[in-house]
């Protein structure tokens, strides 16, 4: 895995070895940034934006936002295995000033009274395939209104996914690549 442009476009990221963490592809996460850049259904400037990755893993699209000029990313992982992998690779990409970390579940953020003070321009969220109530997160984004006006919400899940998301997130674009579904909402 690597970083695909910007500043650091090229720096390697290391990825947990274990098979209960899924790493967000190369081809996936530079397809998302496409979409970000080149889409007529959404207006997202990457650089100076404030991003909310859940379910981080190894960090691998919030470090391609830092990459790429956002200002701030907050990163919400739990799995210590992985959180380690998060925590090293922000250290060697010397980022860390860009960089804050929650090692809280994804589900927890809204006990968290930092977040609630603050809006984002774009939420990732990528949980394991197998979790099912990511209606519940995201129906608590829109309530709390931690989103910005003109932000999205991007969820990664596996193609096969047959949850509906819920009617509160307008759906803006799906995609398919490979195993992967993008859904981009607001």
């Amino acid at each position: 895995m690597r970083i695909i442009a910007g500043e650091l476009k090229g720096r390697k990221i290391i990825f947990p070895e274990k098979k209960n963490t899924r790493p967000l592809r190369d081809f996936v996460k530079e397809s998302i940034f496409n979409i970000i850049e080149n889409s007529n259904k959404f207006k997202i400037q990457i650089k100076g934006s404030k991003i909310l990755d859940l379910f981080s893993g190894s960090g691998s699209f919030g470090l391609e936002c830092i990459s790429r000029g956002a200002d701030k990313v907050i990163f919400f992982e739990n799995y210590s295995y992985t959180l380690k992998i998060l925590e090293k690779n922000i250290s060697e990409l010397e980022v860390s000033n860009k960089c804050e970390i929650f090692d809280h579940d994804s589900f927890d953020i809204f006990s968290k009274k930092k977040i609630l003070e603050k809006k984002f321009d774009l939420i990732f969220i990528d949980p394991p395939y197998q979790e099912k109530n990511i209606n519940l997160l995201i129906e608590n984004i829109i309530k709390k209104k931690i989103l910005n006006k003109k932000g999205v919400i991007i969820i990664h899940r596996h193609k096969k996914d047959e949850i509906k998301i819920t009617t509160k997130l307008r759906i803006l674009d799906t995609r398919f690549y490979g195993i992967s579904k993008i859904i981009i909402g607001r």
